[in-house]
């Protein structure tokens, strides 16, 4: 099969759809929070908000799957081995299916281990508890949709990645009103509103990649358990596990380190980091696309062919950025006032806003390519380059929060961001080197 040329409208045709499915996400937040808050008591809302994250993180833990399968699945058809590209479906749905499972035995532990990490009061954790005791038994759909999504994008089939996204939280969101606000469920409405929603999300994935199941190479045991690929499958997964865990590890120790500086500063950094996460899900698009471009051009050893898309997609993503930082400058004071009520959080904010409007233009280095090494299956780069911008990050906190405070502990985030990006930088001719044939 002829590989089509390498296009801006290609680019754009794989990364748009990701960016308008990443933007379903903070609605359905606003949703699981607003139908809670019809109930008209505060711990409710407390309990869902706590629930949500520990369930996410503690899923988030299998967020290389995702990454890891696009790399594989688009070099696999970058060098045209079909059979393959199958093969590593199901061995992502193995994966992402025993992980659920071994989620569900440790269920208990890992629920005593977060409240210990984020303590909440008696009637919050109560509440949560029950709200996660519900929504768990989703685990291993929720997961295994990590290898999905990843499945369908090195196929840069994004815009079938978009209508999983809108089916799950269009039907979520429904639930959410039924349950809650019809049915009179309560809390417990909006974990089984997720927990359906999940799972039919996996049974649309399934039917999405459904041409895979045409044959028999989905169930060829010898090529699927063959043990070469599965060491390489997993020695790829575990070093982006760590490169996550460690970038993870510097935003949570972001976090605790503003809860230092009062209340009120903290809530503006919550607030803040909201423009973060709008940057992020933009981002995700184009090195999504970077991701499976680069992937099968690596995979077919097209050296050129990889420069090309590492070069044009990083291009959008920069000039997309731009815009952001301008939208950023210009309305940032508009959006803080949405976000917060609180005149004192809302003035405390604008005085770390430029850092917001420094960050897409800072952190789009580090953002693609992550995307580039993920493509090229260098996981091994990502780990170490991570390991060294970790360091980075932990010397310019000790030296510039004592100094700066709050200041200096945005400063460091800027600087782990610059440092990712050089550090990553610096080891791509290398990347190039390995492509060619």
């Amino acid at each position: 099969m002829t590989e089509p040329n390498l296009t801006h409208r290609r680019i754009l045709r794989t990364a748009l759809p990701i960016v308008l499915a990443n933007a379903t996400v903070p609605i359905l937040g606003a949703v699981d929070t607003g139908v809670v808050g019809q109930l008209g008591e505060a711990a409710p809302i407390g309990a869902v908000g706590i629930g949500a994250i520990i369930l996410t993180s503690i899923y988030w833990v299998f967020g290389f799957l995702r990454m890891g399968t696009v790399g594989l699945t688009s070099q696999a058809v970058g060098s045209g081995d079909n059979a393959e590209v199958v093969a590593l479906l199901t061995r992502a749905l193995m994966i992402g299916l025993c992980g659920g499972g071994l989620i569900l035995v440790l269920q208990t532990p890992l629920f005593w281990a977060a409240f210990q990490i984020s303590p909440a009061s008696e009637e919050v954790e109560g509440l949560a508890r029950r709200y996660m005791q519900i929504r768990i038994w989703s685990a291993p759909a929720a997961i295994a949709i990590y290898g999905l999504t990843g499945w369908l994008i090195a196929q840069e089939r994004t815009r079938a990645v978009l209508v999983l996204q809108l089916w799950m939280n269009g039907l979520n969101i429904a639930l959410d009103l039924w349950f809650v606000l019809g049915l009179d469920w309560g809390l417990e409405g909006v974990a089984w509103a997720t927990l359906l929603a999940e799972y039919s999300g996996f049974a649309l994935g399934l039917w999405l990649c459904r041409t895979a199941f045409g044959g028999t190479a989905w169930r060829a045991w010898d090529r699927i358990l063959d043990r070469a690929k599965l060491v390489r499958m997993m020695r790829v997964n575990r070093d982006i596990l760590v490169r996550s865990l460690l970038l993870e590890a510097i935003f949570v120790s972001f976090l605790f380190l503003g809860s230092d500086f009062g209340d009120v500063t903290l809530a503006a950094n919550q607030v803040l980091l909201q423009f973060l996460h709008v940057t992020g899900y933009a981002m995700d698009g184009f090195a999504f696309t970077a991701e499976a471009l680069v992937g099968r051009a690596y995979g077919a050893k097209a050296r050129d062919q990889l420069r090309r898309a590492a070069v044009m997609t990083t291009g959008w993503a920069l000039g997309f950025n731009i815009v952001m930082a301008l939208c950023f400058a210009l309305l940032g004071g508009l959006l803080i006032d949405v976000m917060a009520d609180v005149p004192s959080v809302q003035s405390e904010a604008r005085v770390y806003l430029p850092y917001m409007v420094a960050v897409p233009i800072l952190g789009v280095a580090a953002w693609m390519l992550d995307g580039i090494f993920i493509g090229a299956t260098r996981g091994a780069d990502m780990r170490n380059m991570m390991m060294v911008s970790f360091v980075v990050y932990c010397i310019a906190a000790s030296g510039l929060v004592p100094t700066f405070g709050n200041h200096g502990l945005w400063m460091a985030l800027l600087i782990s961001f610059v440092a990712r990006g050089v550090t990553l930088g610096a080891r791509y001719p290398a990347l190039e080197r390995s492509a060619q044939a």
